[in-house]
């Protein structure tokens, strides 16, 4: 190999290197972050105690910081989830902050809620697993996975979860208080369930390990 081939390579992996380090998440900051605007609601690891406060805990990485960024108006933008807390929180932090908390709670284990109403499990378990045929619901599972773990980016992991704040979330997509689900996918199969629907495949997540 020539001098001149050696200095390129050598030149590459120096800006290679520094492409990593301008590109990793600081996650020192995070923390500070988290324990000065996050803390109070979600708790310093993500395992909220609020049902009104969803555990994000093990929430996929990608999921977390789309989320973050669509509770911000962006460019003159409204938001494209609305929540007048969340924007509030989000509103000075820069898209660097935002995946480093995504970061940041994606890498603490979910503390799981139980399911409480085992008098609505055998229809949960039914509608998670083979949806209701006779609307037209799919089955959870085929986006959310059999265990309730999602898919990042579009489809979060739900198990686990509070089963209240599972229901607060299809009543929204339901009554257009949420609207950044892909390709309306959310809104169309919510405005077909029933509250009892819903609240028994709430409940059925909140139990899947």
């Amino acid at each position: 190999m020539t001098k001149r081939s050696l200095l390129l390579s050598s030149l590459l992996l120096v800006a290679g290197g520094l492409q990593a380090q301008e590109q990793a998440p600081d996650l020192a900051k995070a923390k500070q972050t988290v324990e000065t605007l996050c803390a109070a609601c979600h708790s310093t690891d993500g395992n909220s105690q609020l049902s009104a406060n969803p555990k994000i805990a093990g929430q996929h990485e990608d999921y977390l910081y789309k989320q973050l960024r669509e509770f911000k108006g962006w460019n003159g933008e409204p938001p494209a989830r609305e929540n007048a807390v969340m924007t509030a929180m989000v509103a000075d932090l820069e898209e660097a902050d935002m995946r480093a908390l995504a970061r940041y709670f994606s890498s603490f284990e979910q503390q799981p809620e139980p399911a409480k109403n085992l008098g609505t499990i055998e229809l949960g378990q039914s509608i998670w697993r083979s949806g209701i045929a006779s609307k037209g619901v799919p089955a959870c599972a085929a986006c959310h996975g059999p265990a309730g773990t999602g898919l990042p980016a579009q489809y979060p992991r739900i198990a686990g979860q509070f089963a209240d704040y599972t229901e607060a979330q299809l009543k929204s997509f339901r009554d257009g208080g949420r609207e950044n689900d892909p390709n309306r996918m959310m809104r169309m199969i919510a405005l077909k369930m029933t509250d009892a629907e819903m609240k028994a495949v709430s409940d059925f997540a909140a139990g899947l390990r």
